[in-house]
């Protein structure tokens, strides 16, 4: 207990010796020379980087918010303004002060030259800041705006830095600078090590040394580096593109798998799926309504209210409507459009014709840099992760539950399932309401990606029939590949072709597909499944 309370002395004295020295030498910036405030900033940075008080100091210098007591020299920050009286507060011990008069005080001013290099200080101090991404935001920043001064800085952070990431931002700046500002064999060595990298700023480099450097050498360095970090930037672009495809994929999986199952079971072209998706997203944004305090949970409690909205609509248009038209499928198609615009119609009277904004939660906002040229985007990342298992959870209740059992049997051979006691009606209005209820939840996940609207669900009705029978009606595997399938293509040619020709290609694609393989990719087999 002794020896603890001897230590805590120590760290005491100490901590208050290195205060007293960052106080004392702090007292050269009430100077009035903007020159030698200059050299006092610069001086106090190397001196005392560390030390959060000085870093507390710079921030309050740059909003403006730094003064001395008249009277006695004391450094102080303004934390209010009553009238003509100052609230401070000193900057070193944090003791509030007697309000006093504005008179007493005397702003300690800085220009705009005094600005950069404080937002400069500030950079190299968080540099080597305890919080690693304080750390990695200053190395970002020193990168982007590298100058020659900062070489010292970062030969000095390098020998302290542990992070690999860290290290290898500040290694990248190293390198740019020597193939800048070194000597004639350190330059070609760092422009042949700048092939290992590929921010723009390399990228930027390596053409300037490329179209304005006189050594022939070095320019053949440079052009054979400049190849390499094109070729990994064309890489990590494909990934990207690629990533954004099985992202639009993963949308059109929810929004098809619904759809293949009914029509896959009961053959009805319902024309009212994409407003059951609608129903999905708005489900998400009443939520977020009703409980504005719950944003960061919103769409985690949307997902079985939507499929729950959505399922119960869906039952009630397979009672009230469908379940009359069996066997006429024109008539089903005319009824289902009928309905869609009814509910159209619907949300338009009951919340708006106008589109509303759902917010994302914070933990879906922001992307995942995997390095400077290959970013992934949260809430298409949760997507293609949702997505999956969804589709999981369906094959799951398709496959080894009694329901699914009984659905496929429906779907193959429907008078036969009857025969063997099967109550088709009732397997028709739950699958009906399954598939709606996957809709809603397709809706959920859409919510995130864009505005909710009452013309949402048009621009995905075509679609999802174009996976469902480019797949294979009623076979899940097949509406799987065919949305990731589809999904691809279209990333992949939009950039080329533009968005609405994109489509049409595809559309084009899927007709001359299904000219050759009528029944799709994967179409049912089996002597008893119906045409």
């Amino acid at each position: 207990m002794k020896i603890l309370k001897i230590i805590l002395l120590n760290l005491l004295i100490l901590s208050s010796l290195i205060a007293s020295d960052l106080q004392s030498d702090s007292q050269e910036l009430l100077t009035n020379s903007y020159s030698k405030k200059e050299t006092v900033i610069l001086d106090l940075t190397k001196k005392y980087k560390s030390e959060k008080k000085f870093e507390y100091l710079l921030q309050k210098l740059l909003a403006g918010d730094l003064y001395y007591t008249k009277n006695d020299n004391r450094i102080v920050f303004l934390k209010e303004k009553k009238e003509s009286n100052y609230l401070t507060v000193d900057i070193f011990s944090g003791e509030k002060l007697s309000e006093a008069s504005k008179y007493d005080f005397k702003k300690v001013k800085i220009n705009n030259k005094l600005r950069n290099i404080i937002k400069a200080s500030l950079a190299k101090i968080n540099l080597f800041s305890t919080d690693e991404d304080k750390r990695l935001n200053s190395a970002k920043n020193l990168l982007k705006n590298l100058k020659l001064d900062d070489k010292e800085i970062i030969i000095e952070a390098l020998q302290s830095e542990k992070s690999s990431n860290i290290r290898d931002i500040l290694d990248e700046a190293n390198t740019i600078l020597i193939a800048q500002y070194g000597t004639t064999e350190e330059k070609y060595k760092a422009v042949d090590k700048l092939g290992g990298f590929i921010s723009s700023k390399t990228l930027a480099t390596l053409k300037d040394v490329l179209n304005n450097s006189e050594d022939e050498k070095l320019k053949t360095i440079a052009e054979s580096s400049l190849d390499i970090v094109e070729i990994k930037k064309s890489i990590y672009s494909f990934i990207e593109t690629a990533f954004f495809g099985l992202s639009m994929g993963s949308v059109l999986l929810l929004a098809a798998i619904g759809l293949a199952i009914t029509f896959g079971v009961m053959k009805v072209i319902n024309m009212a799926h994409g407003e059951l998706i609608m129903i999905g997203a708005y489900t998400t944004y009443t939520i977020q309504q009703l409980f504005p305090n719950l944003i960061e949970y919103s769409v985690i409690i949307a997902v079985p209210c939507a499929f729950i909205v959505s399922g119960i609509v869906g039952i009630l248009i397979e009672r009230l409507v469908i379940r009359h038209l069996y066997g006429r499928p024109l008539e089903t198609l005319l009824a289902t459009f009928g309905v869609s615009l009814i509910l159209q119609q619907l949300v338009r009277t009951i919340y708006s014709p106008l589109n509303q904004e759902v917010k994302t939660p914070s933990w879906m906002s922001g992307a995942w840099e995997v390095n400077s040229s290959l970013f992934l985007t949260y809430n298409r990342l949760y997507i293609v992760i949702f997505s999956v298992m969804v589709f999981l959870a369906i094959l799951y209740v398709m496959k080894k539950t009694s329901l699914g059992l009984k659905v496929r049997a429906v779907s193959q051979n429907r008078p036969i399932a009857r025969a063997m006691g099967i109550k088709s009606s009732f397997i028709d209005a739950a699958t009906f309401g399954i598939g709606s209820g996957i809709a809603g939840v397709a809706g959920v996940a859409l919510s995130q990606l864009t505005n909710v609207g009452p013309n949402l669900g048009q621009a995905y009705i075509v679609d999802s029939f174009m996976v469902v029978v480019f797949g294979g009606v009623g076979n899940l595997w097949g509406t799987l590949i065919a949305a990731l399938t589809l999904g691809e293509i279209n990333k992949f040619i939009e950039p080329i072709s533009g968005a609405v020709l994109a489509k049409v290609i595809i559309l084009v694609f899927i007709i001359l597909f299904i000219q050759k393989r009528p029944r799709g990719l994967f179409p049912q087999k089996g002597r008893d499944a119906q045409d």
